[in-house]
């Protein structure tokens, strides 16, 4: 093997490995609170998330996008049933914390959100 090719095997390598290892600073499980602050919808909802290079996901909501930018600025919406919701707002370190409007059948909601870290 010559010395190019022994380098350019190197620099693919460590290539391949940066990718691998690339991650979010905010992947991992997050607990989320929604208050209602107006509307006549539920006063609160709970509920968990998982957070994976920069991909919010949770595991029994297929309607549900959301995307965490490296900033730490947040924006997702879900829709269950009748209901839907849409929400921004911005992660640092372990917390986080946003607005959030929406509806539950006819009832049009607001509120804010605010995240924790598992």
């Amino acid at each position: 093997m010559n010395k190019l090719t022994l380098c350019a095997t190197m620099m693919v390598s460590l290539a391949l490995t940066s990718v691998a290892q690339a991650r979010s600073a905010y992947d991992g499980s997050w607990d989320l609170v929604f208050v209602t602050q107006r509307g006549a919808c539920d006063p609160t909802y709970n509920f968990s998330v998982n957070v994976t290079d920069e991909i919010v996901t949770h595991p029994n909501l297929v309607r549900f996008k959301g995307y965490v930018a490296r900033s730490g600025v947040v924006r997702a919406s879900v829709t269950v049933q009748d209901k839907y919701a849409s929400g921004s707002g911005r992660l640092a370190g372990n917390s986080g914390r946003g607005k959030w409007s929406g509806y539950s059948g006819e009832a049009r909601c607001s509120g804010y959100w605010a995240a924790q870290r598992n």
